[in-house]
């Protein structure tokens, strides 16, 4: 049976009765061997300082074995962590690429330099890119099940299209596709591990947990992490699973375990959690001494537990090798490594102008003055849709963004949309008599009912859960346009935002991307909205590299910039203003179904020679209300500058204006100190201070939150009248 260890394997499967041969055991043990030896040898390397961090996988290696000879690389998928070295080897990750990783070279394939060694990655053999994080690729595998089953189920979506996102992955599936998730013991106390198995259990996903439990969490025991310290009991009730509790230390043993789990998820039964109880042969990594905290007589006992030791003593007792032979095997392997990481060392480092290569999509650049297209069609009728149903006149920014996901969604089959309550109605028994939800905010109003449920639906009330899978979906090519139902609640969901969606294109070094689409109500002004309905904190998200972050101020933008977002080729926060959806400020007629505004292009809503004033959200029809109020009666003349888009942000459109008037003000409506405005108005004052006649000035919210009593909230966000004494202030200087 050829399995050369530098090639995708073949799931193993032995002879007619199942029973592995002599020659599938050699090889199963020379894949363990040669995963140790590369382990021994990086742990070589980093004494002599010639690499900078390690982490191994010794004591874990029959369990992955089992796994990925049970397993099809290149036909299903894998979302491996950090501890998975003979998984990958098996799967087809050579010596070479691992100790480039453990060098940082700049020919790393997995990612260039940019992560720690087995943080693994291989397009051809669907590795997703793996991070330090514990738990949040189990949501990505999830994710990755459901796009994978909905391409079965509509192939022609699969299609490359010009002119957007679509354009620049391939998309590859299989009916019977598996996804592999792996994780170690004591990350299954993260609540992401309870969501995606929550997930996979409802939908009957095509999963394998694999819980690689060696007994500790770093110096944390299994007893201590994990209630009644045995994961599997926990987890025994979730419905549609197969189970599989064993020893992870048997090679044989977790090939059959996976070869069955395996079965059962082809078959379309839902997913499969195998529990494998491995050891631990070295310390949590080399940065760790788990002498400190382990007794003698227990690390002697998992020793004798040690899986090498146990499969070359198989191979002694049922004669498949000699002692020589042995001896000549890992010689071979030991050799392997030795070259591998000897050809490692040798390798070019990254260049330092690759730095911020792939923070951004290098292939679609929704800056770009092509991709404006804002010529207005008023009175377009939206696709499926009679211009009575829409109507002509002027329009909210609710009913334009409405508008925007019909026409997007009719265009491309692709795009699903999720979050809670954007449904019509979970049960669909009752469409036909109820007129449906949409939505808190009825924005997704009517969608599942022209789109249908597999489009549009409802997710469980977990934040990280709607954005984690949304990761494994736009991996896998589609778009999520995925909603958190406010913006005071997306805290649950940072960790998968910040160290995933937006760094899953760089940290791959360009190899994957994950252009979904956040939408999130946002901000205060509501009158009642009170402390966790009226928070904004976009200056949070402004600082994520790899992010798009967008804040429209009125209906027509809000439609523009949502096709951009849409067709972007980068994850895209999409910040919607509460207070804006249904007023008069700022309606406009529905444009058509290909408006829309390229990234990072401001726009001057009102001119002016006095003083500059920069501001985007809510305070846009403040700022104006101001202006127009010192115009009247001081003849001051404010230009009012709308940024619309936050990262990128119209630097040349700020430089030009200011130049001119010579005076400026920042406003925003999050909280003065560290906020938004913070960063504009240092720049200012850094690029621009010989234009200036007077210091920069900001407006933001009182330092504190928003409270609930009106008197209150209207005391602590800025007010029209906030901006006109700023306004006087600074003409005065």
């Amino acid at each position: 049976m050829g399995l050369a260890v530098s090639s995708a394997q073949a799931p193993m499967k032995g002879d007619a009765t199942g029973r592995l041969g002599s020659e599938e055991l050699i090889q199963i043990y020379r894949l363990m061997y040669l995963s140790r030896r590369v382990d021994d040898r990086e742990i070589f390397l980093k004494k002599q300082q010639k690499t900078f961090f390690q982490v191994s996988a010794a004591g874990h290696e029959a369990l992955q074995v089992g796994a990925a000879l049970a397993l099809k690389a290149g036909y299903d998928w894998f979302f491996p962590y950090y501890r998975d070295r003979t998984l990958c080897l098996a799967l087809g990750v050579t010596p070479t690429e691992m100790f480039l990783q453990a060098v940082g070279a700049g020919t790393d394939p997995a990612s260039g330099g940019r992560q720690m060694p087995t943080h693994w990655s291989s397009e051809p053999l669907n590795i997703v890119s793996t991070s330090s994080s514990t738990a949040t690729q189990i949501l990505h595998a999830v994710g990755c099940a459901e796009a994978g089953r909905y391409f079965t189920r509509h192939p022609d979506a699969a299609a490359r299209v010009e002119g957007d996102y679509r354009a620049f992955r391939d998309v590859k599936f299989h009916g019977d596709e598996v996804v592999l998730a792996c994780i170690g013991e004591g990350s299954t106390s993260q609540g992401e591990f309870w969501e995606a198995l929550n997930t996979a259990s409802n939908r009957k996903l095509p999963v394998i947990f694999m819980v690689e439990d060696n007994g500790y969490a770093i110096s944390v025991p299994v007893e201590v992490n994990t209630a009644g310290g045995n994961i599997s009991r926990l987890v025994a009730n979730f419905p549609n699973f197969h189970f599989a509790e064993i020893d992870g230390t048997d090679a044989e043993a977790s090939l059959r375990a996976f070869q069955a789990a395996a079965e059962y998820c082809r078959a379309g039964h839902g997913p499969a959690f195998v529990h494998g109880h491995c050891i631990r042969v070295y310390s949590h990594s080399q940065s760790d001494d788990d002498k400190l905290y382990r007794s003698a007589a227990e690390r002697e006992a998992d020793a004798m537990r040690d899986p090498i030791a146990k499969m070359q003593m198989r191979l002694l007792r049922e004669g498949i090798l000699t002692a020589e032979q042995i001896n000549a095997l890992e010689k071979e392997a030991e050799h392997e490594a030795e070259e591998a990481a000897e050809r490692a060392l040798q390798a070019p480092l990254p260049e330092l102008s690759s730095i911020p290569r792939h923070v951004y999509s290098e292939d679609f650049d929704p800056r770009r003055a092509e991709f404006a297209t804002e010529t207005v069609q008023a009175g377009g009728t939206r696709p499926g849709k009679s211009a009575s149903a829409k109507g002509s006149g002027p329009r909210t920014m609710a009913d334009l963004i409405n508008y925007c996901l019909h026409d997007e969604m009719s265009r491309d089959p692709r795009i699903i949309v999720y979050g809670e309550d954007v449904a019509d109605a979970s049960r669909e028994d009752a469409l036909s008599e109820v007129k449906g939800k949409g939505g808190v905010f009825k924005l997704t109003s009517g969608l599942q009912k022209e789109f249908g449920s597999e489009r549009v639906f409802n997710s469980p009330l977990a934040e990280a859960n709607i954005v984690g899978r949304a990761v494994g979906y736009a991996v896998r090519g589609m778009k999520p346009v995925v909603e958190i139902q406010f913006f005071d609640y997306i805290w649950p969901a940072i960790h998968q935002i910040h160290n995933e969606l937006a760094l899953m294109r760089w940290r791959s070094n360009g190899t994957w991307a994950a252009p979904a689409v956040i939408r999130v109500p946002i901000g205060g002004y509501l009158t009642g909205g009170a402390i966790y309905h009226s928070q904004s904190g976009e200056s949070f998200f402004t600082h994520i590299p790899g992010l798009r972050v967008v804040f429209p101020s009125n209906a027509l933008d809000a439609n523009g910039l949502l096709r951009t977002a849409i067709r972007c080729d980068d994850p895209v926060l999409f910040l919607e203003h509460k207070r804006l959806y249904r007023e008069s400020y700022g309606r406009a007629p529905y444009p058509g179904p290909e408006f829309a505004i390229p990234f990072g292009k401001a726009k001057v809503v009102r001119p002016g020679q006095h003083m500059t004033l920069i501001t985007y959200g809510a305070l846009v029809p403040r700022a104006l209300q101001a202006a127009q109020t010192a115009s009247r009666e001081k003849g001051i003349e404010v230009e009012v500058i709308d940024l619309r888009t936050l990262s990128p942000y119209d630097w040349e459109a700020i430089a030009t204006s200011i130049r001119k008037t010579s005076r400026v003000i920042v406003a925003h409506e999050d909280m003065l100190s560290w906020g938004y405005g913070a960063e504009i108005a240092a720049r200012i004052a850094d690029e621009l201070f010989d234009d200036l006649d007077a210091p920069v000035k900001r407006i933001g919210a009182m330092d504190t939150f928003v409270a609930y009593q009106p008197v209150l909230e209207d005391a602590i966000l800025p007010q029209p009248e906030t901006v006109l004494k700023a306004i006087q202030e600074l003409h005065s200087y």
